[in-house]
């Protein structure tokens, strides 16, 4: 643990790791809390933690679980860092604890990921690894590392399987109120973006004249119309006021109305396929998963805005 480690993070490990469950078959496991000096640490939100160990703990350990922490960038002490490159077990990071592993040199030519809004400065901090962005956690072998937040619990709950087996794994889900493996990535935790308006007047107004009729068969050469271009200049204005082409901006849209209808409504796929614009339940499925990795049901299940009782 360093200072600024993530609260959620060291929980989740005492959680898996920590809580004798072997009543259940699982475990038990032996927890060290390791730290510089074996010092109590303070973590982010709140609390300190005492080290049960000082960083001589890590022998003998088969796992070494790195907690993110609130500042990804702050300096990663050298013992720290010689400790972690000594280590011949799994590593595993959770969240920014990437950036730990990057400030080790673990990540190099090694592909990893972390929480979605990080995703650039990891790779900026980890140049020879190759940053994925649509996983909930990559594992190299020795080194994994995990999405943000519950992503963490993801990416505990492989090492379970891995190391005891999926029975233990689905065992310790149970416990946890957690299903065993999670559908689709962090693709579709990112905030969607609104609409992008151009400035132009003839543009805005046909962004606006658009947005309100998704549903309908509406296309580029409609756009172009209603703008009072030809398709060829309309693409060009077009792509040089969202950065996007007519056609990819329009089906964009679509996808984020049937995402706000999943959400938000208990419309059958079928009808919200055609109340979004993409026509069919095969369309609408084949979209989303190319979209976010991720099936329409399985995406409500996640997302669905409970409705007040």
């Amino acid at each position: 643990m360093l200072p600024g480690s993530r609260t959620f993070d060291v929980s989740v490990v005492g959680e898996v790791w920590g809580v004798d469950r072997s009543d259940a078959g699982i475990g038990p496991f032996e927890l060290r809390l390791c730290a510089p000096g074996r010092r109590a640490t303070p973590l982010h939100p709140v609390g300190h933690l005492q080290a049960t160990h000082g960083l001589s703990g890590l022998a003998g350990c088969d796992l070494v679980v790195v907690p993110g922490r609130v500042d990804p960038l702050a300096e990663v002490p050298r013992s720290v860092v010689r400790a972690l490159r000594a280590f011949d077990g799994t590593v595993a990071a959770l969240c920014s604890g990437a950036f730990t592993l990057a400030a080790a040199g673990l990540l190099d030519g090694r592909g990893a990921t972390t929480h979605w809004r990080l995703l650039d400065t990891l790779e900026r901090a980890a140049p020879s690894a190759t940053v994925l962005r649509d996983v909930l956690f990559t594992d190299e072998g020795r080194v994994l590392t995990s999405a943000g937040v519950v992503g963490g619990l993801d990416l505990c709950l492989h090492l379970v399987r891995r190391a005891h087996g999926a029975e233990v794994a689905a065992a310790l889900a149970r416990r946890l109120v957690m299903p065993p493996t999670r559908e689709g990535g962090q693709r579709q935790y990112v905030d969607p973006p609104l609409p992008p308006r151009p400035d132009r007047d003839g543009i805005a107004s046909t962004v606006d004249w658009a947005v309100d009729r998704l549903a309908d068969p509406v296309g580029v050469g409609d756009l172009a119309e209603h703008a009072g271009l030809s398709e060829r200049t309309f693409h060009r204005v077009f792509l040089a006021a969202t950065g996007s082409t007519p056609g990819r901006w329009l089906q964009r849209q679509r996808v984020l109305l049937a995402q706000r209808l999943l959400e938000t409504t208990d419309l059958p796929v079928d009808r919200v396929a055609e109340r979004s614009g993409l026509g069919t339940a095969a369309n609408l499925r084949r979209r989303l998963r190319a979209e976010l990795g991720v099936a329409p049901d399985a995406y409500r299940r996640t997302f669905r805005v409970p409705t007040a009782s």
